[in-house]
């Protein structure tokens, strides 16, 4: 049976918290790196991400390491991640939990 896109994309939100900042103890998604996820028909999967800085020193190896994991989830046909700094990440678009776990709140 075929996933739906809304369950596949549930499946890469979990992946997507597998990976982390190494400098920061929480995932990626909690940070609020993911700016979005499309997926179209076909399964394939884009992914619109930020770094926490452009100077960031996991810049050449947090990317494909999504990229790799996305790919790895069951139904998904290929997956692109991309990187940009508009708009630049800041603390406001971390989650309630990550700003618990870093004590900002």
């Amino acid at each position: 049976m075929e996933k739906t896109i809304e369950q596949l994309e549930n499946d890469i939100v979990d992946v997507i918290r597998t990976c982390y900042d190494p400098e920061i103890p929480v995932n990626i998604y909690e940070l609020g790196l993911i700016y979005e996820i499309r997926i179209n028909e076909t399964h394939d999967v884009h992914v619109m991400m930020t770094l926490t800085s452009p100077s960031c020193p996991v810049a050449e190896t947090l990317p494909p390491d999504v990229e790799q994991k996305i790919a790895g989830v069951p139904g998904v046909n290929s997956a692109k991640v991309e990187i940009t700094f508009d708009p630049p990440w800041d603390q406001s678009m971390m989650s309630e939990e990550a700003k618990l776990e870093l004590g900002f709140l």
